[in-house]
């Protein structure tokens, strides 16, 4: 059974920085494109960055040159470095694996102002 837990949430103030991780386990990790999404309180949830498994990398406009999404495959874990943070940065980020569509259970990321 494949499974995806995140760490790495919390409290911090703008311009702070906090670097989310997300292990998997019971899967081949190092071919599957692997994502970020984040899901703030009356909002649809939306993709922040996304990693192939060659390393190629994409990112939500509202976050380019703040966020950067990697990849151990070694600890087959996905990170999510986040920097200069904003209060609309708030929500519940999610790791994502495509390939079986398999979700983690989130993180809560809150910036105050």
């Amino acid at each position: 059974q494949v499974q995806l837990v995140e760490s790495g949430g919390g409290l911090v103030q703008a311009g702070g920085s906090l670097r989310l991780s997300c292990v998997a386990s019971g899967t081949t990790f190092s071919t599957n494109f692997l994502a970020w999404y984040r899901q703030a309180p009356g909002k649809l949830r939306e993709l922040v960055a996304g990693i192939s498994s060659a390393g190629s990398t994409n990112y939500v406009d509202s976050v380019k040159g703040r966020f950067t999404i990697s990849r151990d495959n070694a600890k087959n874990t996905v990170y999510l470095q986040m920097n200069s943070l904003k209060p609309e940065d708030t929500a519940v980020y999610y790791c994502h694996m495509l390939r079986g569509d398999v979700w983690g259970p989130g993180t809560q990321v809150t910036v105050s102002s």
